[in-house]
């Protein structure tokens, strides 16, 4: 069974989002938080859990036997549930991350003041890349008495009031003692719901991971194609498919990407097979690539359709924006000129701001884009030598 949405875990670093996707799935994501590539990109992780409910006294939990009456339990759902980092140097995982998503948790932990500045910026992708549903978890209430709760609990309102967020539920957790599970999987269940999908829509599918699965010292008759992971947006896909991945791949010596052309010869939705990949959690597409191409993440922010249905290339981008009320830093109009960080999708560029107006400019960009007309995009500015998010749009050609 595969999953049908894909949720995520957002918030500041340290409050405690890795130990609540364990709670809930079983599964630490941050097996990868080391390989750090090229010093800034850790990687995303994620994790499956099944959403059931028992049968006699109606408690949510996530095992087959109740764990309050002992009644036998009928499964909902599966849920994907994709763990971001909380660094703010890593924003642009977070926004990658954030392109996948149905629904997230704001993690914040009760035991320091909110908001803190990623559960800030996390908040505003958010709604930028509009995620409309979310559940906020208040983590950590062991390590606080019960009138710094409820204060804390007063901050967080405040810290909504006036956003999308203004009545989204607050669940007082502890991740790391299991305390009050079933409220939050009842949270879940209620505000967050699987999407309408359209089946006949083009196949598309964002590349967040990309591996060779090869170990060391395999034989050559051995060795299997790269595989990819990421979701499927729209449509579907199946074993056998001949797909085309862009804006591909630049060959040594030349300027341009280059589209690759490979095959389906198997998927994974968590440990299960699938012959069919539809819209709603983490697929792994095993290729026949060669792996070298696939290897440590060497496919992130493309797109995959089938053959003859890919998404138009860009190499410019004229884009509807506007900036972000930052209070952190000086939010100024773009400067014709300006080097700015587009993100798109699961793609991450830099581009050079050109014809700015009030609320229109073109990018003309280092690495091409491959992405629908409408695509949303995240603007992001240096700020005292970072790249801090600064605004948010979408491709109108």
């Amino acid at each position: 069974m595969q999953a049908e949405l894909n949720i995520g875990l957002l918030g500041h670093v340290d409050h405690g989002k890795t130990s609540v996707t364990k709670m809930l799935t079983g599964t630490w994501t941050d097996v990868h938080s080391m390989e750090v590539k090229r010093g800034i990109t850790i990687k995303l992780g994620y994790a499956e859990m099944n959403m059931r409910k028992c049968k006699k006294c109606d408690l949510y939990t996530t095992s087959k036997k109740c764990p309050k009456c002992g009644g036998e339990t009928k499964e909902l759902r599966k849920i994907s549930f994709v763990d971001a980092p909380g660094h703010e140097t890593l924003m642009a995982t977070v926004i990658a991350a954030s392109s996948i998503l149905d629904g997230a948790l704001l993690i914040i932990a009760a035991n320091e003041p909110c908001p803190q500045p990623q559960t800030k910026e996390h908040k505003m992708v958010l709604e930028i890349l509009g995620v409309k549903n979310i559940v906020v978890v208040q983590n950590k209430i062991d390590l606080v008495s019960k009138e710094k709760a409820k204060e804390h609990y007063n901050q967080i309102k405040e810290f909504l009031k006036g956003s999308i967020y203004e009545n989204a539920p607050i669940i007082p957790i502890s991740a790391n003692y299991n305390a009050n599970l079933d409220v939050l999987l009842r949270a879940i269940e209620e505000y967050i719901p699987t999407p309408k999908r359209e089946e006949t829509d083009k196949p598309l599918f964002f590349v967040a991971r990309s591996f060779d699965v090869n170990k060391p010292g395999t034989p050559i008759d051995k060795l299997v194609g790269g595989v990819i992971g990421g979701s499927v947006v729209s449509g579907s896909f199946k074993v056998g498919d001949e797909i085309q991945i862009a804006p591909g791949i630049i060959r040594i010596g030349k300027s341009n990407p280059e589209i690759i052309k490979t095959k389906i010869i198997g998927m994974m939705a968590g440990s299960e097979k699938v012959q069919e990949a539809k819209p709603g959690g983490l697929i792994a597409i095993q290729t026949t690539l060669d792996p070298s191409i696939a290897k440590a993440d060497g496919l992130v922010g493309n797109v995959i359709s089938t053959v003859g249905n890919l998404p138009p290339l860009h190499t410019e981008l004229e884009i509807e924006y506007s900036l972000l009320n930052r209070v952190d830093f000086e939010n100024t109009s773009i400067k014709e000129g300006e080097a700015i960080v587009i993100s798109v999708g699961t793609s991450t560029t830099v581009g050079m701001a050109q014809h700015v107006k009030k609320n229109k400019m073109k990018v003309l960009l280092k690495r091409p884009v491959c992405a629908p007309i409408g695509s949303k995009v995240a603007i992001s500015r240096r700020v005292n030598q970072r790249w801090r998010l600064a605004g948010a749009g979408k491709i109108v050609n």
